[in-house]
């Protein structure tokens, strides 16, 4: 059933050993709290990449809400799951704004079109799953390849960090990089578990307080594109913005170019997506192999619906997959208070100017976790699935693509057409592993991915 949900039990005490199923309930004063719960798990990374990739974070936090909830209708409310802004399009959208101008409303709407069409492409990819079965997709992204478009997706994005957010306060990007070390280390449970977000809150406090105590900063500034000086914390918009009100919505430009640029993230949502999947019927002892290829599509229609009006593309959450194994609540009412809340979030003006007011040496200290971290997720795939590579097959194109990323490097097909870093790098990958496999005469490879 999409809506409606039994009690369990007393609705206020689980039993040892005992979980609430995604189609029951506690009472729906404790689902509020999960839920709540849930807001706050997503919502550190759910506004960092939308900052990262210059978009509206206030759009982010209620559109994210709006697909978390489309998510679980078109399921049928047996996948419990969060959809929150993907990293894996951070790259693409940075190589779009520096061929597109940059932070402008133009270049804006040429972004969200393309993760548009990724959207598209990613909901038929579901479609294909749902209807011909997941080994369709393992035959073309093996565990090889998906863990390469995973990691040269994180890697790739190292000179972001280097070029960008690190030259604008680096003593302020060092020590947030070591208070999130810290915190993620250190603290256990919930609050090791949100450490990006404290990292980064810690961060804007310490930048506000440099700036009362040492005055402005002479560096890079992202906003001029040159060194001058100028306040790390700058709260002059936060001032000027309403409390209640709808955030800045825009329209999509689709441009072909652009797309081209952002559809390496597609692979990595799959691989996502169905690891994800899997581990929720894991927790649940439930079958859930059925809903595979609908919550794929429900990821990307979610990206659509959301990139239709200017915000972040989607994917299902690790963080709150981690509050339901601590809490042993799968209940999918949590996940539709917690897309409530989120759209409140949304109607908050001053919070989202708030948000883009993070300094850039904040967000150098903790994207270079986060890129860091995805980049190793790639590796995990490997680890997990016994990837050998003393097999020239898996080693040469590998190797070739990842570097490719990494640089960045650029290969200049037309004036108004080129391939660079993520992108390119991943075409190396996939269409390079599944040459060198059919010049070796091997069949296609169809071990299934580890979730």
């Amino acid at each position: 059933m999409v809506l409606g949900w039994t009690k369990h039990g007393d609705g206020k005490h689980l039993a040892p050993g005992e979980v609430v199923r995604p189609d029951e309930r506690l009472t729906w004063p404790r689902m509020v709290g999960f839920g709540a719960q849930h807001v706050i798990a997503m919502f550190g990374a759910t506004f960092v990449f939308p900052l990262v990739m210059d978009l509206d974070p206030n759009v982010a936090i209620m559109m994210s809400g709006v697909a978390t909830i489309l998510f679980l209708l078109i399921v049928k409310g047996k996948v419990p799951s969060y959809l929150g802004t993907s990293a894996s399009f951070v790259g693409g959208v940075i190589a779009i704004r520096a061929l597109m101008g940059g932070d402008t409303p133009a270049a804006d709407a040429i972004v969200t079109g393309a993760i548009l069409v990724a959207g598209i492409v990613l909901a038929l990819a579901g479609l294909a799953i749902h209807f011909l079965g997941v080994q369709v997709i393992h035959r073309i992204f093996p565990p090889v390849v998906t863990g390469a478009v995973v990691m040269l997706i994180g890697f790739g994005l190292a000179f972001v960090v280097a070029d960008v957010y690190w030259p604008q306060d680096q003593w302020m990007a060092l020590i947030t990089m070591v208070i999130t070390f810290v915190v993620i280390v250190a603290f256990k449970g919930f609050i090791g578990r949100i450490g990006i977000l404290v990292g980064l809150v810690a961060g804007f406090l310490l930048s506000w307080g440099f700036d009362k105590v040492f005055g402005n900063i002479t560096a890079f500034n992202a906003a001029t594109g040159k060194i001058d000086t100028h306040p790390r914390v700058n709260l002059s918009s936060v001032a000027q913005a309403d409390w209640i009100g709808l955030p800045s919505f825009h329209g999509p430009d689709i441009r072909f170019g652009a797309v081209l640029l952002v559809l390496p993230a597609v692979i990595a949502l799959i691989a996502e997506n169905i690891g994800h999947v899997k581990a929720v019927g894991e927790m649940t002892k439930t079958d859930v192999d059925p809903y595979v290829g609908r919550a794929v599509a429900a990821d990307g229609i979610g990206t659509v619906v959301t990139s239709a009006v200017g915000g972040s593309p989607t994917t299902t959450y690790a963080e709150n997959i981690g509050v339901m194994a601590a809490t042993r609540v799968y209940s999918t009412a949590a996940y539709y208070i917690a897309g409530v809340i989120a759209i409140l979030f949304g109607l908050c003006p001053k919070f989202g100017a708030l948000v883009a007011a993070t300094p850039g040496g904040v967000l150098g200290g903790v994207t270079v976790i986060l890129y860091g971290m995805i980049g190793l997720l790639g590796a995990k795939i490997w680890v997990e699935n016994r990837v050998d590579f003393a097999d020239p097959v898996n080693m040469v194109p590998i190797g070739a693509g990842i570097i490719l990323a990494i640089g960045p490097v650029e290969q200049i097909i037309t004036e108004e057409f080129r391939l660079q870093g993520i992108a390119f790098g991943t075409i190396v990958v996939v269409g390079g592993y599944h040459l060198l496999r059919w010049i070796a005469g091997r069949p296609a490879e169809i071990r299934e991915t580890a979730g």
